[in-house]
């Protein structure tokens, strides 16, 4: 049996819709990533005891990642499905073991070293590793898209162009998460704003849907956006939605 893929892709093909914010973003998310926090991600991924906050951020992800993935069909054979922010791998490996044809992608090519290496044996003939700009029209067509937690670091427009471009390559649903625009996560918010965090994880943006909906609709969206559910786990929040036509 084959090993997994992997191709690096430099975002070089990406059309206009990559505006000043969202590049500046997508840096700094991919030298956090790739640069700071890979360790840690690696082990908040894993089985390895964590602290007990880290704990709850592990559990709330687990809550999540079984939330967007009970938004597909179970059965996804022969189904071509991006894994947009594809981190650790742990949705790549769901996907995969559901029969769909995988294209795993993240900014940081160092989980996805990390993802391929932990990819059972028996998946890998079904998932082809990417480093790169997951918004990349040179990664081609889907049957479906799921980005948990990939984009939560942009504002509304960057979101909306983010979507609008994925909606015109997809067949099926777009599934993705947004962090909820509560007291709290404002309140971290704006205290992010005011100190650096030049060791620290890029700021996450909140966002209520109404607006998010308005402003995508206004960079092509087409499809209906709406909430699925949320999950609170400690210091884990966040908000699935959906795109369906």
């Amino acid at each position: 049996m084959r090993d997994a893929a992997f191709i690096h892709t430099t975002g070089d093909d990406a059309p206009s819709r990559a505006q000043p914010g969202y590049d500046a973003t997508r840096d700094r998310v991919e030298t956090y990533f790739d640069k700071t926090a890979t360790r840690t991600w690696e082990r908040l991924t894993s089985d390895a005891p964590v602290s007990k906050i880290r704990q709850t951020v592990r559990a709330g992800r687990d809550q999540m990642r079984a939330l967007l993935l009970s938004r597909l069909p179970a059965d996804l054979t022969g189904q071509r499905v991006l894994d947009a922010g594809c981190g650790a791998g742990q949705m790549t490996a769901e996907l995969a073991a559901r029969g769909a044809e995988v294209l795993a992608i993240d900014i940081s090519p160092q989980l996805v070293e990390i993802a391929q290496r932990r990819l059972p044996e028996n998946l890998r003939h079904r998932v082809q590793f990417s480093s790169g700009d997951m918004l990349n029209p040179g990664l081609g067509r889907f049957d479906h898209v799921i980005a948990m937690d990939s984009l939560i670091y942009y504002d509304a427009a960057d979101i909306g162009v983010a979507l609008a471009g994925l909606e015109k390559r997809t067949r099926g649903a777009i599934v993705f998460t947004v962090a909820p625009r509560t007291r709290l996560l404002m309140a971290m918010w704006h205290a992010g704003r005011l100190f650096p965090r030049s060791d620290r994880s890029p700021v996450m943006i909140p966002h209520a849907h109404g607006p998010l909906a308005q402003i995508a609709r206004t960079k092509g969206v087409r499809g209906l956006i709406r909430p699925v559910d949320r999950v609170t786990s400690g210091f884990y929040i966040s908000q699935a939605m959906e795109v369906r036509g």
